[in-house]
């Protein structure tokens, strides 16, 4: 475990410390009222859901956001100490690490089998899903590739825009890094820094740069596409295009947004209790309709206008082998990214 926590802290030992300082307070794991929740889903998608949690049962969380990656690693560094009760990560590498180090706990059976078994394992349980996409405004580049490995072609010089820094970005180079290898991932990188990729600091400000015309083409998740949409009053307003590349490519990863009990909660009630609010149908129907996300509660239809999750494929990866965003990281800046 001293290995995992030196990886995962030696690149966000700063960042911790700043979310460790802006932290709410905690209350003890013994507090029947209580739960201390460590959330890498950002407070204007989830307070909500966080809030009609405590409406309707009585529990009151208490909410520590964070970068995920930075929580995880935080998570690591407190190790039995650590007053977080669950972890709720935006993506799987972040909450796949502690698994790996045994710091979360088996899921209840009450929620352990409600999600279809490729977007869980035993410690955690995907919530909601989504897609890598390509978007792209037409009147500058006619038409999106089928494969990402075409980004590093002469016509898209200087109009591809990324979110390194950002944690759906690096799960998806861990994907091609665990599909494809660290050669041909590496080269890949190093192919779209030749070509001019442009960096932002998320993937709103990519739809927006592509819509507005001063960006081309940009590699985000789906439903950022549908959050401009609805800012711009409908699809119709819109001057993006989203597509999706062809199956299987490393363009097309399906992620999900994950929660788990940490490793000394098995028993705790509350905790369960939020899990199987998470999954339950009022929630599911809540992040496709409010986020754009993917409900992963089987029977709950995705956002209206995308394709069905059934039909976007994945590259072949085991979501839990997403844990590797060290070694990414370390990639990444060796070419310049970060």
């Amino acid at each position: 475990m001293k290995s995992l926590k030196k990886l995962l802290v030696a690149s966000s030992v700063t960042a911790v410390a700043m979310v460790g300082l802006a932290a709410c307070s905690s209350s003890s794991s013994s507090d029947e009222n209580s739960l201390t929740v460590y959330s890498g889903r950002s407070e204007n998608l989830v307070k909500p859901l966080y809030d009609k949690f405590t409406e309707q049962t009585g529990v009151q969380l208490n909410v520590r956001y964070g970068d995920s990656a930075e929580l995880s690693a935080q998570i690591a560094e407190e190790g039995s100490n650590t007053p977080a009760q669950v972890f709720f990560s935006q993506d799987a590498g972040a909450i796949g690490a502690l698994e790996k180090a045994n710091l979360l706990a088996p899921l209840p059976a009450s929620v352990a089998t409600t999600v279809p078994e490729v977007y869980r394992t035993t410690q955690w349980t995907g919530i909601s899903a989504r897609a890598r996409s390509i978007v792209y405004n037409s009147t500058i580049v006619p038409k999106a590739p089928k494969t990402v490995y075409d980004l590093v072609k002469p016509e898209y010089k200087g109009q591809l825009g990324i979110a390194p820094t950002n944690a759906s970005f690096q799960s998806f180079v861990t994907a091609m890094r665990m599909t494809e290898g660290d050669a041909k991932t590496e080269a890949w990188l190093e192919g779209i820094v030749a070509n001019g990729a442009q960096k932002f600091e998320n993937n709103v400000s990519i739809v927006t740069a592509i819509n507005d015309g001063a960006l081309g083409i940009g590699l985000v998740n789906h439903y950022y596409w549908f959050q401009i949409a609805k800012e711009k009053g409908g699809a119709q307003n819109m001057k993006a295009t989203q597509a999706f590349t062809s199956p299987g490519d490393p363009g097309s990863l399906v992620n999900v947004a994950a929660a788990g009990l940490t490793a000394s909660n098995a028993t705790n009630a509350n905790a369960e209790k939020l899990l199987a609010f998470l999954l339950n149908t009022d929630s599911q129907t809540y992040f496709a309709t409010e986020t754009f996300e993917y409900p992963l509660l089987p029977g709950i239809p995705g956002p209206n206008g995308s394709p069905p999750l059934s039909s976007l494929q994945s590259p072949p990866v085991k979501l839990n082998d997403l844990s590797d965003l060290p070694g990414t990281q370390a990639m990444l800046r060796s070419v310049g990214l970060i």
